[in-house]
């Protein structure tokens, strides 16, 4: 039961004792994780060397992992001889849990130059099957754990990134696809070099000019250096950030806006709107709505067609007193070409609903250029800027 701390000898005795009983497997266990590489490859060793029996029989190894070393002692005993290693997915187990089947398949994988022998696993069914484990038992795999953690095949330094979207094992010893993960992920931080953004902007159907492609860098390294991890939501966001153009040249531009509120009436608002792409033409439309702001957006969307929505609204006073001035800042969001798409809005104005309307249509009009950019259409023009009143 506990074979690491027993007597090399007596364990040899009962090794032999039970191979001649009829045994076919034996395991050597290590059930308190006691046992460091070093120590149980050299008992294993000693009972290849003095069974006389061994050869008739698999010798097998479980191993605890109370010192963290179950896997490593798992793939020394491998070395010395054992032929079966009784291992968990996961590696949970009792107290600091079992040895990690996935460690130990994709280590004999890796490393078959070593040990000269194979599992038979479907490796590729490794995360999947973690995944499912997860689910069962409501116990997470810790991001950092090898082979099926959230980071382990994840890479944020800019060198990294670089070197392995050039040649990716120049940086990773086992592909993802071995264990079931479709690529790579690259964690866009502050570390993150332009080869690395680029890929994952190709990669989200992105395509900017020259002019474009600085103001996003200088966008991303900003918000890069306030926030530990950048993602794809925050990447689109800031597409619409950097891809503006002059007033003039926005696809919509408010003309007008009149609200009418009151304690016992509906909020109500016409919104006069002159859209670009349709030669300037003005368009109104009046609207109820829950406070003027929602009034004014549902006008909006009737008069665009757009089926945006405002994911998050924040108000700032830039003034003091009872006529300050309320600065609005939106994210608007958009179903576009089966995926989600987003941009910052943002707008100034005496009158807080005003604002709030006039910021809805600068998100529209980056969401506009983000389509622009995504559809891969060439000569894109330069420059749309903050929304002013």
């Amino acid at each position: 039961m506990d074979a690491t701390r027993s007597d090399p000898v007596f364990l040899a005795e009962m090794v032999h004792a039970t191979i001649e009983a009829g045994a076919t497997t034996v395991n050597i266990p290590d059930t308190v994780g006691y046992a460091i590489p070093s120590d149980f490859h050299r008992l294993i060793r000693y009972l290849f060397e003095h069974v006389p029996s061994i050869n008739r029989a698999v010798i097998s190894v479980h191993c605890h992992n109370d010192l963290g070393l179950a896997v490593a002692n798992s793939i020394a005993a491998i070395e010395a001889g054992a032929r079966q290693v009784e291992c968990t997915v996961n590696g949970i187990g009792e107290r600091a849990g079992n040895t990690a089947m996935e460690e130990v398949v994709m280590a004999v994988k890796t490393r078959g130059d070593l040990f000269n022998v194979r599992t038979g696993v479907n490796t590729k069914q490794i995360m999947q099957t973690s995944r499912l484990l997860t689910n069962i038992t409501g116990v997470s795999v810790q991001p950092n754990k090898a082979i099926v953690g959230g980071n382990a095949f994840a890479h944020e330094s800019g060198i990294h990134q670089d070197g392995l979207l050039k040649h990716a094992m120049t940086y990773e010893i086992m592909k993802p696809e071995d264990v079931g993960i479709s690529k790579s992920t690259l964690v866009l931080g502050k570390h993150s070099g332009r080869h690395a953004v680029l890929d994952r902007l190709t990669s989200l159907g992105f395509q900017l000019g020259q002019d474009e492609l600085d103001r996003f860098f200088r966008l991303f390294k900003a918000l890069a250096d306030s926030k530990k991890e950048v993602f794809d939501e925050d990447l689109m966001v800031l597409v619409g950030e950097s891809i503006f153009r002059e007033e003039k040249q926005r696809r919509y531009k408010v003309e007008n806006v009149q609200i009418s509120t009151g304690m016992f009436s509906p909020p109500m608002a016409l919104v006069t709107i002159k859209d670009h792409e349709r030669g300037n033409s003005e368009m109104f439309e009046v609207a109820h709505g829950n406070g003027g702001v929602d009034a004014g957006v549902t006008a909006v969307k009737r008069i665009t067609g757009s089926a945006a929505r405002i994911e998050s609204f924040n108000l700032v006073a830039i003034t003091g007193g009872s006529d300050a001035v309320a600065e609005v800042h939106v994210t608007v969001v958009e179903e576009y070409e089966g995926r989600e798409i987003k941009a910052f809005g943002s707008a100034a104005n005496i009158d807080v609903s005003i604002a709030g309307i006039h910021s809805f249509v600068d998100g529209l009009n980056k969401l506009e250029y983000m389509k622009i950019a995504g559809q891969h259409r060439q000569g894109l023009l330069n420059g749309m800027g903050n929304g002013k009143v």
